[in-house]
């Protein structure tokens, strides 16, 4: 089933943030935009390639109005141990969720019932906590943060602009399309 278009479950849960523990819920969404990735476990391979790529784009999504969470299986605690003992993870400045529960990863349907462990889903959320993206890889395949930019920009444009859409590759400031019957076989 398909999370496109629907709203965020309710959830609290304990994150590690830059030295911290703070508690974050569904609430903190909420009138901002948002990215959620999950992984399936700290002190893994793919993983820390994949949270400091995501990492080296937070200063552009931030100056996107976006925050960005990451978020597994394992607890804050954990998050802080792997923060305090990897180089690509001691990076991070975003907000490390805790999801020993599984809550957050079943709601966003990536829990891995067998294993007990998130797959690599990517959500970008609007700042009504509705799922406008969503990616999700198999565990062997890491992800490019890169592209997340143009997807979080095509959203808020769309969002902004009601009767346009954005086109395949789609760049801030190119050409959208207003969807017509006169446009039906036009392209």
């Amino acid at each position: 089933m398909s999370l496109i278009g629907k709203e965020i479950e309710e959830f609290t849960t304990e994150a590690y943030h830059e030295g911290d523990f703070i508690t974050v819920s569904s609430e903190d969404f909420k009138g901002k935009w948002s990215i959620v990735c999950f992984y399936p476990a700290d002190f893994t391979f793919v993983c820390p390639t994949e949270l400091e790529d995501l990492q080296e784009q937070y200063p552009a999504l931030q100056k996107l109005g976006v925050e960005v969470y990451s978020c597994s299986t394992d607890t804050h605690f954990t998050h802080k141990a792997w923060h305090d003992t990897s180089d690509a993870i001691g990076k991070i400045k975003y907000i490390m969720l805790g999801d020993p529960s599984h809550h957050i990863s079943r709601s966003f349907d990536v829990l891995d019932e067998k294993s007990g462990l998130a797959q690599r889903g990517t959500f970008i959320i609007d700042p009504d906590g509705i799922v406008q993206a969503v990616e999700i890889n198999a565990d062997g395949i890491g992800r490019d943060a890169s592209g997340l930019i143009d997807k979080v920009r095509a959203a808020q444009y769309v969002r902004e602009n009601p009767g346009e859409v954005c086109p395949a590759k789609w760049k801030e400031s190119g050409e959208t399309l207003k969807p017509s019957f006169d446009l039906v076989g036009k392209i």
